[in-house]
């Protein structure tokens, strides 16, 4: 039985805006994401931990270096919140740093666990005509994925308020990709 194609109902955007406000959304993602180990390298860049935080910054680079090619190529722009993920990111990253390195892990936690979700619902949504973009995102998401796991094997759920500051970060990841979407 075929699956019938989703109706699109008014106000929802054309295929078009929805394949830019993804390219926008993770492109903002991914920028933020690079922001938030910087911070965490300002804290704890001559630690034990330094290793493991520049091995997934530089892969946050390279997921933030395709976005930002498929922003160019595309003629698509940006979100105008960049300043502020800038910003927020930085001090996210070293705000949790500061509280010791089971707090900077579960930052990176509750942070890919809400990309999860946010890159699945992508890969659910995404029509087959933009397969390259699939395949990128479905990448970059076992490699978010695997920052999560490494944050678990650093002790996260052994800082401080785990809980706490878990749903915090993940209700704010998830109104930045809402308003990056959007703004």
């Amino acid at each position: 039985m075929t699956e019938k194609p989703k109706q699109r109902l008014a106000g929802d955007p054309s295929e078009k805006e929805e394949i830019e406000r993804i390219i926008r959304v993770d492109h903002a993602g991914e920028f933020g994401a690079k922001r938030i180990y910087a911070g965490q390298l300002a804290v704890l860049g001559k630690s034990k931990y330094a290793p493991t935080i520049q091995h997934m910054a530089e892969q946050e680079e390279k997921h933030l270096n395709y976005f930002s090619d498929a922003i160019s190529d595309r003629g698509i722009r940006p979100t105008a919140l960049l300043p502020v993920w800038h910003a927020a990111g930085f001090a996210l990253g070293a705000a949790t740093a500061l509280m010791g390195p089971k707090a900077a892990m579960a930052c990176t936690v509750a942070v890919e666990e809400a990309i999860d979700e946010h890159y699945q619902s992508q890969l659910d949504r995404l029509p087959e005509s933009e397969n390259q973009l699939k395949q990128s995102i479905a990448e970059f998401r076992a490699e978010e994925l695997e920052h999560r796991d490494i944050g678990l094997e650093h002790d996260a759920e052994q800082a401080p308020g785990y809980e706490v500051m878990s749903f915090f970060i993940k209700r704010g990841s998830k109104l930045a990709i809402w308003l990056s979407e959007r703004v």
